[in-house]
């Protein structure tokens, strides 16, 4: 399941619980879909934010990646040099 998926998914059932959670009539039902919707949510919050370090890390490599080709692009511009 790809991240976002997840991200999706944990999004849903938070507002599914939460909705459950209006509707119940007995507080023991309400207060387990609230402890419902704070775990969804919670786990909604971690895979949102394990989606920005990873986009971070991704643009970082191509960022490394970037200049390490105009370094090497440099370096293979210049003429070797000759000794006698």
């Amino acid at each position: 399941m790809a991240l976002s998926t997840q991200l999706q998914f944990y999004v849903a059932r938070a507002e599914q619980a939460r909705a459950d959670a209006e509707a119940a009539t007995l507080d023991n039902v309400r207060e387990r879909c609230l402890r419902s919707y704070e775990s969804w949510t919670m786990l909604a919050e971690r895979a949102a934010k394990t989606e920005r370090m990873r986009d971070a890390h991704a643009a970082g490599i191509a960022a490394n990646a970037a200049t390490n080709n105009s370094t090497s692009n440099n370096v293979a511009a210049e003429p070797p040099e000759t000794t006698i």
